[in-house]
């Protein structure tokens, strides 16, 4: 059974940071968790504000609960309000529904576990989630 590394997680840290360097973004919070939805390695830049780990933890968390990215999940609210407003009840508040939380699986497609990025915009975030998660050689799982 493949299990996410603080080797891999480090590196989805990394390779996020890079992007958000080269973005000129806001300062971020990037939260990695395993795949039962438990913090494997948070890093909060300088300057982050001090939501943002739960933010960044939301993101992935919820990210991890659906089955689907925090965009998706944020999508998927606008048409089902009353079941996304069920969803943050019964995840007592945890769930994220902006994107900026990425699910990413192994090369034979296990799910690791999530990341999730705040500071910036959603689309930023997200895509600095992308790019830590090329960075560290995973993949990311697709949207149902």
């Amino acid at each position: 059974m493949t299990k996410l590394t603080l080797a891999q997680a480090s590196a989805i840290i990394s390779g996020a940071l890079a992007e958000a360097a080269t973005l000129k973004c806001r300062p971020l919070t990037v939260a990695v968790l395993d795949d039962g939805g438990h913090v494997k390695a948070l890093h909060r830049q300088d300057g982050s504000e001090h939501l943002r780990p739960r933010i960044a933890e939301g993101k992935a968390w919820g990210a991890l609960g659906m089955g689907r990215s925090s965009r998706k999940i944020g999508e998927q609210a606008r048409e089902h309000l009353p079941f996304f407003t069920g969803l943050v009840g019964a995840s007592d508040g945890r769930t994220i529904s902006s994107a900026g939380g990425v699910i990413f699986t192994d090369g034979a497609g296990v799910v690791l576990g999530a990341v999730g990025i705040s500071g910036d915009t959603s689309d930023r975030d997200e895509a600095c989630a992308l790019a830590g998660i090329a960075a560290a050689g995973l993949k990311v799982a697709p949207d149902p």
